[in-house]
């Protein structure tokens, strides 16, 4: 399954700050008909994603319903991205 949408970048400030992008609620719906087969349990997503020209996997976190993509700053920093920062990302579903 291949899913694209477009977002904001938002930090979370734990121990250490993380960075995500939430899924839109309908490509969020999207991806919840497929969840059973690809969680590998908690109902953790895995998922290869592109950003521009960067291609990373990853997993989608589940949170309220929807999922929050994560942002490594591998992937974050080469592309000058911060909180608050649109960003379009195309994710495919590992099943």
């Amino acid at each position: 399954m291949n899913v694209v949408f477009t977002g904001l970048v938002i930090e979370w400030r734990g121990p250490s700050p993380f960075y995500f992008v939430a899924v839109p609620e309908e490509q969020a719906a999207d991806i919840r008909e497929v969840a059973a087969l690809a969680t590998y349990g908690w109902g953790v997503i895995p998922i290869e994603a592109h950003m521009g020209e960067i291609a990373f996997t990853t997993s989608l976190f589940p949170k309220d319903g929807g999922y929050l993509l994560p942002l490594k700053s591998a992937v974050r920093k080469p592309q000058g991205l911060s909180a608050g920062d649109d960003v379009t990302v195309r994710v495919t579903v590992r099943l």
